[in-house]
């Protein structure tokens, strides 16, 4: 990271100063919590999207291969048994929770609640057992497909009518809907290939490190914390310039690369105050029992405190952006190399 001498330079914009701008943006303007609240709404009350059906039909084909590869009967059986109360209560979807740029899920809640496992598949809400639809070999794909398009494009219309809120004339947001949205799926579908080639990677690295004994392993646990701040900053902020400064997600991601590169010490207190802050508060929206009504105050809990959090980190970019900027500019025209 590199430091701009601070002399005669007005201070960065204050993390609580963001956060507080934020959740009176969103107070202002209530309705940019619809659309998590909706999401929440129906991977409690409605239907299932499983694939016992299809499991069930693989079934013996998977033990087969297994067979041939090696595992033993008894290992076999042990995953035998974590699939069979696993499969028949996943949710399918739960797809629609995309990322970087998504609808927010409760995943502080139970994991029922998220749709996702049930340990009490027949009484998940105060409406009772839900509807059960599955999913099988022929449709399994445009499932895939679909819910993955709908979440992206539901994740642009939600960035995009929070972005909004924060600016106090809607007028000054320069991007449009259609422009937004094209750039939303661009930027999912770089993602995707980007997780493919660098995160499995890295994954099975972490996987190493995490079995690695001794002073070597230690070393190499921290060494991988301290790196992940140089990756989860600039992954962060990376759709924002598409929704506040009208740019490309090429743009986009060498601008959020720019301000983590200037201003990492502050940027990285600023996400982990949102992370603690989400996940935190999230215990909170696990009191109401599933099976009751009052967990729609937790579910309004949760819209609102997110897409609070949400307008902060669109707030806090704005104001960083335009801060390194004017810095940048004064650091140049007094002594264009006096960067230490």
């Amino acid at each position: 990271m590199e430091r701009i001498s601070a002399e005669g330079f007005p201070p960065p914009p204050r993390i609580v100063n963001s956060l507080k701008a934020g959740f009176d943006a969103i107070a202002t303007h209530i309705s940019a919590i619809f659309l998590p609240f909706l999401l929440n709404l129906f991977f409690w009350l409605g239907p299932r999207l499983r694939l016992e059906t299809l499991y069930h039909s693989v079934k013996g084909e998977m033990v087969s291969v297994w067979k041939l590869a090696g595992i033993s009967p008894a290992d076999i059986q042990t995953m035998l048994d974590a699939y069979d109360k696993m499969v028949p209560n996943f949710n399918l979807f739960w797809i629609l929770r995309t990322f970087p740029i998504g609808i927010f899920g409760m995943k502080a809640l139970p994991v029922s609640l998220l749709g996702l496992f049930s340990q009490n598949a027949d009484a998940l809400s105060p409406l009772g057992a839900p509807l059960v639809w599955q999913a099988n070999s022929l449709n399994l794909f445009l499932w895939f497909f679909a819910l993955t398009l709908i979440g992206w494009l539901g994740g642009g219309i939600y960035f995009y009518l929070v972005a909004k809120a924060t600016f106090a004339n809607p007028a000054e947001m320069q991007v449009s809907l259609p422009r937004a949205l094209t750039q939303t799926v661009l930027l999912s579908i770089a993602w995707k290939i980007l997780m493919i080639l660098v995160g499995f990677p890295a994954l099975l690295l972490l996987g190493g490190v995490l079995q690695s004994t001794g002073v070597l392993g230690s070393i190499l646990v921290v060494l991988l914390s301290l790196f992940s701040m140089w990756i989860v900053v600039p992954c962060f902020f990376w759709p924002h310039g598409i929704f506040i400064k009208r740019q490309n997600f090429l743009l986009s991601a060498l601008s959020s690369i720019q301000m983590a590169r200037f201003t990492l010490p502050t940027s990285g207190l600023f996400v982990l105050s949102v992370f603690f802050l989400s996940f935190g508060l999230g215990y909170l929206w696990n009191v109401p029992p599933e099976n009751s009504w009052m967990t729609v105050l937790g579910i309004f809990g949760h819209a609102f405190v997110t897409t609070g959090l949400l307008s902060a980190s669109f707030i806090y970019y704005r104001e960083m952006t335009a801060w390194l900027q004017k810095t940048l500019e004064r650091v140049q025209a007094s002594s264009p190399r006096q960067l230490l």
